[in-house]
């Protein structure tokens, strides 16, 4: 089976390299360009495609990200401590990923596919856009691809064990490279992909996924009159 090499510059210094990218990219987006911080909606010119695919894709995304802050950041004697052992972790892990994936995956081609076939649509789309959907494809797909392939059709891979380790270890500034060097290729790709979304992060349509409205509570409800009424 084909590793990447466990070289620091694969494992430390690009990962490092993309979060600097990530957070000063948030930073300067936030300060000059403000009003440009939005998800530009195109519900307006399409919606039949929008109505399905956005709620999957979001409620797969939210489902997968809390996996993998228990599954990336809890170490495997936190959860042993409350009573949940390894196999019932990976039967529940792999049971509930497979389900909040399928859904990311199958909102994400819908997503994709109403942005390339319905014109009007096509027509908002940017540069960025052009950068950022593949990107974000390519990182689902292939963080589908593993769990399907090492943890379902598989005999099942510990993750907990070498990458978990490894994450962890970046934001404790005690890098463990060499942790990676047994871990398959499909979750090595998976990971740098997802790292190189991280640095594409703060200047695409995903800063609003930090905006939080909270200015709708306070402010006066908006009155519609029809004109007859006038």
């Amino acid at each position: 089976m084909i590793h990447l090499a466990s070289q620091p510059l694969l494992w430390v210094a690009f990962p490092y390299i993309c979060l600097t990218v990530c957070v000063t990219g948030h930073i300067w987006r936030y300060r000059r360009d403000r009003f440009g911080w939005t998800c530009r909606t195109t519900q307006l010119l399409e919606h039949r495609w929008l109505r399905f695919g956005s709620p999957l894709f979001h409620l797969g995304a939210f489902a997968v990200v809390a996996g993998h802050v228990v599954g990336l950041a809890v170490p495997a004697s936190w959860t042993e401590a409350v009573g949940i052992g390894e196999h019932a972790y990976h039967v529940t892990a792999v049971g509930l990923g497979s389900v909040a994936g399928a859904a990311m995956v199958a909102g994400l081609a819908m997503l994709c596919a109403r942005r390339l076939f319905a014109p009007r649509v096509r027509r908002t789309t940017d540069r960025t856009d052009r950068i950022l959907f593949p990107v974000l494809f390519v990182t689902v797909l292939l963080g589908v691809s593993a769990t399907a392939v090492h943890n379902v059709a598989g005999g099942g891979y510990d993750y907990r064990a070498t990458i978990s380790v490894w994450f962890r270890g970046l934001f404790t500034l005690q890098p463990h490279p060499e942790a990676m060097a047994s871990a398959p290729l499909l979750f090595q790709l998976h990971i740098l992909s997802a790292f190189l979304l991280f640095a594409v992060w703060p200047f695409t349509r995903l800063v609003h996924v930090w905006s939080a409205p909270v200015g709708y509570l306070r402010r006066p409800a908006l009155v519609y009159r029809s004109r007859k009424s006038g």
